[in-house]
Parts: C-alpha cells; sequence; structure tokens
C-alpha cells in the first residue's frame, strides 16, 4: 500500500437490464473510516457487503456514497383487489331488489377505490440478483478509482512532508553547528558574567558563583533536545517509506517535533539559535498541517 491521502472523489455507472445505476464518491478527513451509504429504496440489503468492500481498501477518511438508480422503460401491469371485486358483486346481489340487474360496467368497477392498482411489475429473482451484483461491482470499481486519486495526492503530499523533514534537519543541524555552544564560547560568555556580577558585589562566594553558573550552563544545554530531534526526523522518513497508513503516527511524530523546538527556544541564550528555534516551530507547524490530510 503506498502512501494515501484522504481527500477524493470518485464516479461509476453502467446499467443491467432495463436500469442505469450510479455511484458517486466524496472523500475528506477524518479520524476513522466512516462510511455514509445513500441506496435507493429495497437495496438497504447490500449495506453490510459494501461496508466489506470499502473497508479492505481504505482506513481513514469520512466517505459519502450515494447510488441512484431509474429505469430506462416504465412497464405497468393492472392487479386487481379479488377479495374487493367478490364484496362488490355479493353487495350488489344483496341490493338486487333495490338496484338494476344490469352487470357492472368497466367504468363502474375502475372508479372503486382500491379495486384496481396499477404498479410496476416485480423482478424475478434472477433479474434482481444480476442488478445488485452489478451495483456492487460498479461500488468496488469506484471504491478503486477513489483510492487511486487518493495515492495520487498522496504522492505529492509525500514530497511536500520529504522537504519540510529534510529542512527540519537542516535547522537542527545549524543549532548543534552554532558557535554558541562550543564549550570555549559558553566559558567566555559565563565567565564575562561571572565576572560582572561579581564586580558589583564584594560580598558573594566567588566558588557558589562559579558552581551555580556550571548548573546554569548544564541545564541551558541543548544536546538531548538535538539528539531527539535526529531520531524523529529518521523514524519520520522510515514511516514515509513504510507503505502503510501512517497519518496518526507521524501526527504524534509532529507533537513531538513541537515539544523539542519550544524547549530549545526556552533554552537558547544566542539569537542565531533562537531564530533557527523559531523557523524550526514553523516548519513543523506546516508538517503537521500536511500530516493531517493523511490516510
Amino acid at each position: 500500500m503506498t502512501l494515501q491521502s484522504m481527500t477524493g472523489f470518485a464516479r461509476s455507472e453502467g446499467s443491467c437490464g432495463r436500469y442505469r445505476w450510479a455511484w458517486e464518491l466524496r472523500s475528506v478527513n477524518g479520524k476513522g473510516l466512516d462510511l455514509r451509504l445513500r441506496l435507493p429504496a429495497g437495496l438497504e440489503g447490500l449495506e453490510t457487503e459494501l461496508r466489506d468492500i470499502a473497508t479492505k481498501s481504505l482506513s481513514r477518511g469520512n466517505i459519502q456514497a450515494g447510488l441512484s438508480v431509474s429505469a430506462s422503460e416504465v412497464k405497468m401491469e393492472a392487479v386487481v383487489n379479488r377479495d374487493a371485486l367478490d364484496a362488490v358483486l355479493a353487495l350488489k346481489r344483496d341490493l338486487s331488489d333495490a338496484v338494476s340487474d344490469a352487470p357492472l360496467s368497466f367504468d363502474t368497477l375502475l372508479s372503486v377505490r382500491g379495486l384496481v392498482e396499477f404498479r410496476e411489475p416485480e423482478e424475478s429473482a434472477d433479474a434482481q440478483e444480476a442488478r445488485n451484483r452489478d451495483v456492487i461491482n460498479g461500488f468496488t470499481a469506484a471504491i478503486e478509482a477513489l483510492k487511486a486519486m487518493r495515492e495520487r495526492e498522496g504522492g505529492a503530499l509525500f514530497g511536500v512532508l520529504s522537504s519540510q523533514i529534510d529542512r527540519i534537519e537542516q535547522l537542527t543541524k545549524g543549532i548543534e553547528a552554532d558557535p554558541s555552544r562550543q564549550p570555549e564560547q559558553i566559558r567566555a560568555r559565563l565567565a564575562a558574567q561571572i565576572a560582572l556580577v561579581a564586580d558589583g558585589s564584594s560580598g558573594l562566594d566567588r566558588d557558589r558563583l562559579h558552581a551555580e553558573a556550571a548548573l546554569l550552563a548544564t541545564k541551558a544545554d541543548l544536546r538531548e533536545e538535538i539528539d531527539r530531534l535526529n531520531g524523529h526526523v529518521a523514524a519520520a522518513r522510515e514511516l514515509l517509506s513504510s507503505g502503510v497508513p501512517v497519518g496518526r503516527k507521524l501526527d504524534f511524530l509532529a507533537q513531538e517535533f513541537n515539544r523539542e523546538s519550544n524547549t530549545i527556544c526556552s533554552k537558547s541564550n544566542a539569537s542565531a539559535v533562537t531564530a533557527a528555534g523559531i523557523e524550526l516551530k514553523v516548519v513543523i507547524d506546516q508538517f503537521r498541517e500536511q500530516v493531517q490530510n493523511l490516510e
């Protein structure tokens, strides 16, 4: 299975006997697979099989699937309510002494409500089975077409997400290589700050001051955040190439990316690192927005 988006459209149509049918499928983002079927009266019994077909090809997305069926020619048949006819004739006999003995005319019989009903003839069981099977095959074709469209969009998203992951990696490497993180730079900056504080207050314990400065320097180190970002980059690339639905996992990774970038910005004591951290947050937000479209 290749990468799929959750948006797409597909149509499938055909005919069977005197019936024409058409499927229209629309798919948008969703937390799970939500298939909403709109079936004409009399075809509700197909729903279970249709759902089984959809779940074999799709795992996420809100899908609207509508079926329309029309008859190319309308046939009608007259159905006589025999019980009603017998009742009318019996009444005429019972009232023979009060009404004319002339035979009832055809027009009179037609005017009796419920005596004759005009309706479409019922299809034979074989004809219904053939139509239903054709409709199901059409749904399968529509699902495959929808899947193909989602895969095309997924291919485009693959390129976008890959470039965003590359940018996250570049920014992470830039933060790692920033001169402000070099030991000599850290020592010089701390020494200047300690000297500034010590010169202004003769009562400070210089050894205690150095110990506190070392502790602050340790807390401000970005090594763990950088290592975790590199690990997340590797995991994201592996997921994109796995060939299975990865939308939820990538969404979780985007949250982890964001957590590390926030920590970097809060720990940063250099303008270049802060700027890179802010850009990192922007790229991660864009990455997460695109991930929302993935199956």
